[in-house]
Parts: C-alpha cells; sequence; structure tokens
C-alpha cells in the first residue's frame, strides 16, 4: 500500500528535508506541499537540489490543504500547529516537527515556550530506553506523533541507557552542544547569518533558558530519573547542519566502567540508527552527515567521577526529519528503516 502525503512548512530546512526523504521512500507518494509567505511558487524556486519535485507548487496551509492525505507532516514555526491540527480527520496520521506537541507539563510549556497549550502527543523518538521497555513500543498505531527537538533527543538519547541501568546520576548532568545554524530555522536572524558564525564559535541561551530543557528532563524522567536537573549550553559553530553533544553525569558510586559501558551497550545493541562506537573511539558530525544515525562514544572519567558521552547527529535528520519519518513508518505498519540511511555523505 502507498500511503499519500502532505507536508506543511515545505520551503523551510526542516521541511525540505522532510520532502528529500519521502522523495526516496517507496512506501510514501507525496502530493501536496504547503508554505505561508513562499505559496504560489514552484516548490523548485525555494528547494532547488530537490529536482525529482519539479511537478510540484506550494499552495495555502490550511486544514482544507492538508486534508484527505493519509499522512501529514507539519514543519511549522512553533505554535502554528496547534490549532491547525485539531481540523484534521482522527484517522490522519499527523506528525508535528514542531515543539507544539511535545511536553508532557502545562506549566514547563508555559515556562519555556508560553501561549496556548495542545497537549503531549507520542513522542517520535522509537530508541529512547523508557521504563519496560522503548520508546517505539508508544508508537504503534499512533495517529498523533510529536517530533523531538533534535538537542533534546541528543542529550536524551545519549543518557537514558544510563539512568535506566542506575549507573548514573540524574543530578548534575552538564550538556554543552555544537550545533549547526540550521537547526534554527531559515528565517533571517543577525546571530546565525554568515559574517556572525564564520570563524566563530557563538554560546546563546546560557543559564538554564533553553527551550529544550524540559523535553531533555522529560526523556530521562521516563527512563527513571526522579528530579533530573540539566546545565544545558548551546554553541553555535560554522557548520551548516550537525549536533555534537558532550553530556556528561555523576557516576554512583562503586560502578566500573564495564558496568557504564554494559548499560550503553544492552541499551542500543540491536538499534538500525543508535550505534556506540567501540570504546576510545568518538565520533564526528561528518560522520552522520545526511544519515539517520546517532553515533556515541563513552568513556568514564576516574577522576572527576564522571560518566562523559559524546553523541554526533544531523539535526536536520536524525534530529528532526528523520525521526519524524522513523516513527510514521513504525506507526503505519512499515519496516522501520523504510525510506532512511545509515550511510552518511563524505567528505
Amino acid at each position: 500500500m502507498v500511503f499519500s502525503v502532505a507536508v506543511a512548512g515545505a520551503s523551510g530546512y526542516a521541511g525540505g528535508e522532510l520532502l528529500r526523504l519521502i522523495a526516496g521512500h517507496p512506501d510514501l507518494e507525496l502530493r501536496t506541499v504547503t508554505a505561508h509567505s513562499n505559496a504560489g511558487q514552484r516548490l523548485l524556486d525555494v528547494q532547488p537540489h530537490l529536482r525529482s519535485l519539479a511537478h510540484l507548487t506550494l499552495v495555502d496551509t490550511s486544514p482544507e490543504t492538508l486534508a484527505g492525505h493519509d499522512v501529514v507532516f507539519l514543519a511549522l514555526p512553533h505554535g502554528a500547529s496547534g490549532a491547525l491540527t485539531a481540523h484534521l480527520p482522527a484517522e490522519t496520521l499527523v506528525v508535528d516537527c514542531g515543539a507544539d506537541h511535545r511536553l508532557e507539563s502545562e506549566p514547563d510549556w508555559a515556562a519555556f515556550y508560553g501561549g496556548d497549550y495542545y497537549g503531549a502527543w507520542a513522542y517520535g523518538v522509537p530508541e529512547l530506553p523508557v521504563a519496560g521497555g522503548k520508546q517505539r513500543d508508544r508508537l504503534v498505531g499512533a495517529r498523533r506523533i510529536a517530533a523531538p527537538g533534535c538537542n533534546a533527543s541528543t542529550v536524551a538519547l545519549a543518557l537514558a541507557p544510563g539512568i535506566l541501568a542506575g549507573v548514573i546520576e540524574a543530578q548534575d548532568i552538564v550538556a554543552v552542544l555544537a550545533v549547526g545554524p540550521s537547526g534554527a530555522g531559515k528565517s533571517l536572524k543577525l546571530p546565525n547569518l554568515a559574517p556572525e558564525i564564520l570563524g566563530s564559535a557563538n554560546p546563546y541561551a546560557v543559564g538554564g533558558v533553553h527551550r529544550h530543557i524540559p523535553e531533555m528532563q522529560q526523556g530521562l524522567r521516563w527512563a527513571g530519573a526522579v528530579n533530573p536537573t540539566i546545565s544545558f549550553t548551546p554553541v553555535i559553530v560554522p557548520m551548516s547542519r550537525g549536533i555534537l553533544a558532550t553530556a556528561t553525569a555523576r557516576l554512583v558510586p562503586g560502578t566500573s566502567a564495564a558496568a557504564v559501558r554494559d548499560a550503553w551497550e544492552r541499551a542500543y545493541a540491536d538499534e538500525p540508527f543508535v550505534h556506540l562506537l567501540p570504546d576510545g573511539h568518538f565520533p564526528r558530525t561528518a560522520d552522520v552527515l545526511g544519515a539517520n544515525t546517532a553515533l556515541i562514544g563513552l568513556a568514564v572519567d576516574e577522576a572527576a567521577g564522571r560518566v562523559v558521552t559524546v553523541t554526533a547527529v544531523d539535526n536536520l535528520v536524525k534530529g528532526t526529519a528523520g525521526a519524524a519519518i522513523q516513527s510514521a513508518n513504525i506507526a503505519l505498519g512499515l519496516p522501520e528503516t523504510a525510506g532512511l540511511s545509515t550511510n552518511g555523505v563524505a567528505p
């Protein structure tokens, strides 16, 4: 069976990545692409790299243009999808790549986002270890899925195995992420202009104010953490896409390095897209460019009494569009890996 697909917000970076992946998917047929200010233009005018989709024209984003499809992917600004999805049929699979449906806590939404709260959907990180299994179990048959925040899912995947196994503590977690500016979207913003970032590394949202912090804590609570605390500092670096996340946590006293590695190996041994690297090896963002993979390097800093993880993802693939399609595959009963690759692009 081939499923008909609409993508809202198709003119942006996340929308463009959804289109690229859907174009190569054997079971998804892209029929409708929507935008706001770019409505009426040929898709190729705003996404010229998508040559196989030259026949498509961007139309207005509305419930009417999105209705009638089997699957709807939303790549809209935060706050834009909540009201829209209320008008879509219950039987339609809707995958939201924005933040509107990620958080279970309404107070967290009010504190970090503000505006109307539309409730939480099934969280689209299938490999995430949770009490009793994996997050993918909650995606089977789902018709409303929230794709993750790229920073949040990267940190949660990096540390959840240690929380679940009881080898790291949930307080005093520190995460510093080098991120590409594509994660901030396509709109013109002074801090993301080339003259501002080329030759420089620029921290932002310092001091516990980044919107992905409650999402990180939520993922770790699902793995068993009680009142997790995370100091998160993102740093924009001059690469168009990618995340290199260094996340550390206190080692539970008396835990051996072998027990630490065993926790991560057990968590991800059979996962097609999350790979634990051999002892002493650490990933680069170049290793995951264009791929739906998360590569994790793991070490124990004996002197500091901390576990150190270094995780690389492509923020537009595994961090957003790839996670959305992987989750949709599960919900639709398709092979989880359909349309997705573990092979990156080099150099």
